[in-house]
């Protein structure tokens, strides 16, 4: 009896011991792994933290650059109808180039539109055979007689 006793006791007294260690070491080294982790999590977080700084600072240079070309087309236009104004010899004149420059580029001659073939049959895959000639498929195709 005694020792089935020993065979039980021993290794509940291991498992008992083992928990205790491993308890302990967790109480004590708790910054051991996660500390790691948290600093990988953090360097992360701030390299997605300046990407978005970057893109918000990309689309805001582009819409002002975008506002400027507008700006500066805008000029352009306003440059070529004061020219258009000052420079015309007559009335005429000063209304054909004035028409020009505000002419809306969508506003051209209709495209040429492509005619459907006139035969709908879609492409054989074989050669034609004239009426009453004997196919591939025959047992007397291409012998001489």
């Amino acid at each position: 009896m005694e020792h089935s006793l020993l065979v039980w006791l021993l290794p509940t007294l291991a498992l008992v011991a083992g928990v205790a260690i491993g308890f302990l070491v967790a109480r004590l080294l708790p910054n051991a792994a996660p500390s790691s982790t948290q600093r990988q999590l953090d360097d992360i977080q701030e390299r997605f933290d300046s990407y978005q700084n970057e893109v918000v600072t990309h689309f805001n240079s582009t819409a002002t650059l975008v506002k400027k070309l507008t700006q500066s087309y805008q000029e352009v236009q306003d440059h070529l109808a004061e020219g258009a104004n000052r420079l015309a010899l007559d009335e005429q004149t000063r209304q054909r180039l004035l028409a020009a420059l505000h002419a809306d580029v969508a506003v051209q001659a209709p495209r040429e539109r492509l005619t459907p073939p006139r035969n709908q049959e879609p492409p054989r895959d074989y050669a034609p055979k004239m009426p009453n000639a004997p196919g591939m498929l025959d047992e007397h195709y291409g012998l001489k007689k």
